[in-house]
């Protein structure tokens, strides 16, 4: 800095800076030094009146790719996360995302006041998530995909009020998942696939009104869908695929979804029917409830889901006929119906399909043959266990 008395608060981010620039380069090469202007250091941003560090961007950062988005960190940043950064009391947004940084995550980054986001996605973290950062009040963008971070996740970080997207896929968490994590009004996004969380879906979850993603998936869960979840109205996204605990009948109140595109809560436990109100989704695309403990027959109530494109129900038990109602899910481009216990023929509604590319229908009891308008379809994968064409 040519004058530091003019500008003693960005004095004070470039002495932070400095001390810790080789913490968190390791083996990577910042360009941070006494005599570079700090307009010129990598990653950094500076604004305001007076001026100070409000964005440190060193995302996917590399020797000779300093800032580069979207690409694979081979020589990233290696070191730790400095608690010195903790210091920066203007820092607005911090992303170290894609590199290899190690150690925990510092305690101190709780302090940063102003701080709005916080990546840290595909490193190589571990320990806990620091209780402290629930003291970030104007934090939206919490994101620690694809670490190994262990532990439990912090009651605290439910003090959050604004946030509005929290990313912890792809870690070691484990014990349950709060129910003060209710307190995050505007929530958009919660994901928690992949960790080895266990307990409950805390009913609580429910009254996150502004939720439009929720992404429980490979997990430990245990006990029911709560009924609550139904009263998610902008969810467009659910996935409970492969919590094996999980059990319990699917809630009809879950057929109130009506932004809901995406579905899925296969590999699990649940018993009982189909809800016949899942055919009020009229915005669904996905569905799949494959490797349950599904009985009873398939809703005919399923052909008004007008905008689904996938469907898949194997391997379950369920009975019946196929319904011929299906014939009428014209956007529909996969159909998995195998290894159930199905019984009858094949509908000749299915030939309606004109989108289908894939078919399954193995491992039943079907019986009769495969009707014409289907056999025909050269690029349609059937498989039917041998049925003749009609």
């Amino acid at each position: 800095m040519a004058d530091p008395d003019r500008s003693p608060g960005l004095a004070e981010d470039c002495e932070t800076l400095l001390v810790a620039r080789d913490i968190l380069a390791g083996d990577a090469v910042l360009n941070w030094s006494a005599v570079t202007p700090m307009v010129q250091w990598e990653g950094v941003t500076i604004e305001g009146s007076p001026p100070r560090v409000i964005i440190l961007d060193l995302a996917c950062a590399t020797p000779t790719r300093p800032i580069a988005r979207n690409c694979t960190a081979e020589n990233g940043l290696t070191g730790n996360i400095p608690s010195q950064l903790g210091d920066m009391a203007n820092l607005q947004r911090l992303d170290l995302g894609e590199n290899e940084l190690t150690g925990g995550i510092p305690p101190e980054l709780g302090s940063l006041s102003n701080l709005q986001e916080l990546n840290l996605r595909e490193n190589e973290l571990s320990g806990g998530i620091p209780p402290e950062l629930g003291g970030l009040a104007g934090l939206r963008r919490l994101d620690l995909y694809a670490n190994g971070l262990s532990n439990g996740i912090p009651p605290e970080l439910g003090r959050l009020a604004n946030l509005e997207h929290l990313d912890i896929v792809s870690n070691g968490l484990t014990g349950g998942i709060p129910s003060e994590l209710s307190g995050l009004v505007n929530l958009a996004h919660l994901g928690l696939r992949g960790n080895g969380l266990t307990g409950g879906i805390p009913s609580e979850l429910g009254g996150l009104v502004n939720l439009q993603y929720l992404d429980l998936s490979v997990n430990e869960l245990v006990g029911g869908i709560p009924s609550e979840l139904g009263g998610l109205a902008n969810l467009q996204h659910l996935d409970l695929l492969a919590n094996p605990r999980l059990g319990g009948d699917i809630p009809p109140e879950l057929g109130s979804l009506a932004n809901l595109q995406y579905l899925r809560l296969g590999g699990s436990g649940l018993t009982g029917g189909i809800p016949s109100e899942l055919g009020g989704l009229a915005n669904l695309q996905y569905l799949s409830l494959a490797g349950s403990g599904l009985t009873g027959g398939i809703p005919p109530e399923l052909g008004g889901l007008v905008n689904l494109r996938v469907l898949d129900l194997g391997w379950s038990w369920l009975t019946g006929g196929i319904p011929p109602e299906l014939g009428g899910l014209t956007d529909l481009q996969s159909l998995d119906l195998r290894e159930n216990e199905l019984t009858g023929g094949i509908p000749s509604e299915l030939g309606h399909l004109a989108n289908l590319w894939s078919l399954d229908l193995r491992g039943n009891g079907l019986t009769g043959c495969v009707p014409r308008a289907l056999a025909d379809k050269w690029d349609l994968e059937i498989a039917t266990d041998g049925l003749p064409p009609c």
